[in-house]
């Protein structure tokens, strides 16, 4: 039996050696394609494009190799490839190893070039001038619900959203020693501190929680103050020379985060989308109901509301809704064009590919 390992593994490296040259052969179409894309003025970046190879190839797969490896394997090579055409440029809420980070390199890859912004403000800069192709903010988490910050810089800019991103958030305690001794101090984002509110309460009772902007600022803060510690992702505590003391230390056993992805051109309708729509109310009696009614009416699934104060006058809101379905449908069209005739605003944020669950 030992004696045909040597033969297995040399059949191993020959296959490695066939796939190198399969994927530079992909790489040499590639460049085909880009170069074709530059004459016709067309996008180099299509998200459509790279759902349906991911779709066809989990598809096509007969095993043993997992299905579900298929797409972050094909991910980093379209991502690699794209690189060869046009680098992909990423704003993103940063600095590195925050959780949008990561979600932004599981949806574009190792192989974009990835900008950190300070705010989420900051990040839709980035893309408006041109310094960034696309940015990616966080928008809701399935503990503490919704990011007003996002929603706030969306009332006013004039990119798209083009995607959405689910993944699956889980938070570690990071200290200098890898142990809770001596702890005077948990420096985190709000939202995660929130997150943990639960286990933070019960382990560390006594120790002073401090917000700061991301949970990988609080990572760099830890690394530095030797009673302190961070609740950051695994990641952090990678980049900033930290142990881990706990993991997992979110409160819910399912912590979802949503980000969306923003841009300036809108993708084509997929089959599977929803509308963001932003609109202002008139002050009237039930005036609420009457206008969401032309979505009923469509039969239009009504998946999230939210409101925001307008900042334009007091106890003056605007509402955040997404809906199932795309602006080029009929019925998406007809129900935006009946709330127009009812709102004194309206305005679409996007029309964009639903997000699976994390393991989609």
């Amino acid at each position: 039996m030992t004696t045909k390992l040597p033969t297995l593994r040399q059949a191993i490296d020959s296959l490695d050696d066939k796939l190198v040259e399969l994927l530079n052969e992909r790489a040499r179409l590639v460049q085909e394609v880009g170069a074709i894309k530059a004459q016709l003025k067309q996008p180099f970046y299509v998200p459509e494009r790279e759902r349906q190879i991911l779709e066809r190839l989990q598809q096509a797969n007969t095993g043993p190799f997992p299905t579900e490896a298929l797409r972050p394997v094909f991910s980093e090579i379209i991502s690699a490839c794209l690189s060869l055409e046009h680098p992909l440029r990423v704003a993103f809420l940063g600095p590195e190893a925050t959780f949008t980070h990561m979600a932004a390199r599981t949806r574009f890859g190792l192989s974009a070039r990835y900008v950190p912004a300070a705010t989420v403000a900051g990040v839709f800069t980035e893309v408006e001038k041109g310094m960034a192709d696309l940015g990616v903010v966080p928008i809701e988490n399935s503990t503490e619900g919704v990011v007003n910050s996002t929603l706030d810089v969306l009332i006013d800019s004039e990119l798209s959203i083009t995607a959405e991103i689910a993944t699956e958030v889980s938070h570690c305690l990071l200290t200098r020693t890898g142990t809770l001794d001596g702890l005077q101090k948990v420096y985190s984002h709000p939202q995660a501190l929130a997150q943990c509110r639960g286990w933070l309460s019960a382990n560390l009772p006594n120790v002073a929680q401090i917000e700061v902007a991301s949970t990988a600022l609080a990572a760099r803060l830890t690394r530095d103050d030797p009673v302190a510690a961070a609740v950051a992702s695994e990641l952090a505590g990678q980049l900033y020379d930290l142990k881990i003391a706990r993991k997992k230390i979110e409160d819910e056993v399912r912590n979802v985060t949503r980000f969306l992805v923003v841009g300036r051109e809108p993708p084509p309708p997929t089959g599977r989308d929803k509308t963001s729509i932003l609109f202002s109310l008139k002050d009237a009696a039930g005036v609420l109901y009457k206008v969401l009614q032309p979505l009923a009416d469509a039969g239009l699934n009504l998946s999230r509301i939210e409101s925001r104060p307008s900042r334009k006058k007091l106890w003056d809101y605007v509402f955040f809704i997404d809906v199932d379905g795309h602006t080029g449908e009929m019925g998406v069209e007809a129900a935006l064009r009946a709330l127009e005739a009812r709102c004194e605003f309206v305005k679409v944020l996007g029309s964009y590919p639903r997000a699976g669950t994390p393991e989609e």
